[in-house]
């Protein structure tokens, strides 16, 4: 009989072009908590080379890791900037969950 090997699943390895890092984020972003996020753009950096992303963003990969990892509070210019090296940038819609409506008044 032969055995089959089974790897874990690694999202990294299939973070390779601009788009596909969007879509991924986009969707944590969406409604993840805050560590979830922060385990998403770790993925996106362990795909893209964390020490390149570090370099583009101007700070040391040690730096870097320890803003992606669970431990510490994120700035938000330091997702703006990591997203800038990553290719990708943020955009803001209206959600439909909150959706308001307008009361016309006569």
């Amino acid at each position: 009989m032969k055995k089959t090997i089974v790897r874990d699943f690694d999202i990294a390895e299939f973070l390779d072009t601009e788009e596909a890092v969007s879509a991924y984020l986009s969707e944590v972003f969406k409604d993840g908590t805050e560590e979830e996020i922060k385990r998403a753009l770790s993925d996106v950096a362990r795909a893209r080379n964390m020490t390149d992303i570090a370099k583009k963003m101007g700070v040391s990969r040690p730096s870097l890791y320890k803003s992606l990892t669970g431990t510490t509070h994120t700035e938000f210019g330091t997702i703006r900037k990591f997203l800038n090296a990553v290719g990708v940038q943020m955009t803001i819609v209206p959600s439909n969950d909150n959706k308001q409506t307008k009361t016309l008044v006569a």
